[in-house]
């Protein structure tokens, strides 16, 4: 892997990432040019992990970044998608027999409109199968580095009996890597890291500067199984990234007032220390032995530019001593 970023092992397999990585969630809803101009940046840079998601602009995020991933030498990076979302045509879709709502939220773009009431969750091994040729079609590869499934919060015994057997038997195949989950909550997951042989877990928004709730059980947990944690949402949805001054959002809802004033205190210290909150979200979770990449998401080549110009920005160590003594961030954390 050719780059001057820090790279991790992804537990005992041969799977290598860039400790920053690039979340594909935000090119769903981009034009195709602009979506390449910042995979195409993002390479440039150094970066060398990148994550998508069926899900993502209902099948867009894959189909663009493959269109980029496509035309460079297959061993020079990592990318990871996920299974447990079907997009449907409309004859499949009138006739589809499923439990529970039809679709998730989903972020599309004008193109991709036409799609959203056909995204459906499928967790059976047969939907995994199925998931994962169309990945590989929209993408335009032979095979995926990491398979997560995604969001499995109302299907944790079909995702157990179902979904992982059948993504181990495509790791035994060769197709994928390694293999895990990506959610927005800590708990099934720490259920799923004592059940099952997995190799990683993507874990959005749960360990960041406002939200430790994953320190106490999960990261322990990954640590003691070996299982790589690469973490999502370094941003809790916009907040740390913002300056903070006019709205903003926290879990992708209007961020609450204490939220708010918590995240002003923080950017305090870091002023105090010449540090950008931005540098110092993104760095945060990559100082826990257990995490092995953190992925924020960016829409434009400028913003994948500035996450990994914040990912190597000098910290100095004193900072998060004064953020524990703040009662800012959890005094457990590692730093």
């Amino acid at each position: 892997m050719n780059t001057d970023l820090k790279t991790s092992t992804i537990a005992s397999t041969e799977v290598q990432v860039t400790q920053i990585g690039m979340g594909g969630a935000p090119l769903g809803k981009l034009d195709q040019s602009v979506a390449y101009r910042t995979l195409e940046k993002a390479y440039e840079i150094g970066i060398r992990y990148f994550d998508t998601a069926p899900l993502y602009g209902a099948g867009n995020s894959e189909t663009f970044s493959g269109s980029f991933l496509s035309t460079v030498d297959r061993d020079e990076f990592t990318l990871s998608s996920k299974v447990g979302r079907l997009i449907l045509s409309e004859e499949e879709a009138a006739s589809f027999k499923f439990d529970g709502p039809r679709t998730a939220t989903i972020q599309v773009n004008e193109k991709a409109s036409r799609y959203k009431n056909n995204v459906v969750f499928d967790f059976s091994r047969d939907g995994i199968l199925r998931s994962i040729e169309e990945t590989l079609e929209r993408l335009q590869l032979d095979y995926i580095d990491i398979a997560y499934i995604h969001d499995p919060d109302d299907h944790y015994h079909q995702a157990l009996n179902e979904s992982f057997p059948a993504l181990a038997e495509l790791k035994s195949q060769g197709m994928i890597k390694a293999i895990g989950a990506g959610m927005n909550e800590w708990e099934m997951l720490s259920k799923f890291a004592v059940e099952v042989d997995v190799d990683c877990f993507l874990l959005a928004g749960r360990y960041t500067l406002l939200d430790q709730s994953a320190l106490d059980t999960l990261l322990p947990i990954c640590e003691q199984q070996n299982i790589s944690l690469i973490l999502g949402g370094p941003y809790n949805s916009g907040i740390l990234a913002s300056d903070l001054t006019s709205n903003t959002t926290y879990f992708y809802d209007p961020a609450p007032a204490e939220i708010v004033s918590k995240a002003k205190q923080i950017r305090d210290v870091c002023d105090q220390f010449g540090v950008p909150l931005k540098a110092a979200a993104l760095q945060f979770g990559l100082l826990h032995p257990a995490v092995a990449s953190t992925i924020p998401g960016p829409s434009t080549h400028i913003e994948a530019s500035e996450n990994v110009e914040m990912s190597t920005f000098p910290i100095d160590r004193n900072m998060w001593q004064e953020l524990k003594s703040k009662n800012l961030i959890d005094s457990n954390c590692p730093t």
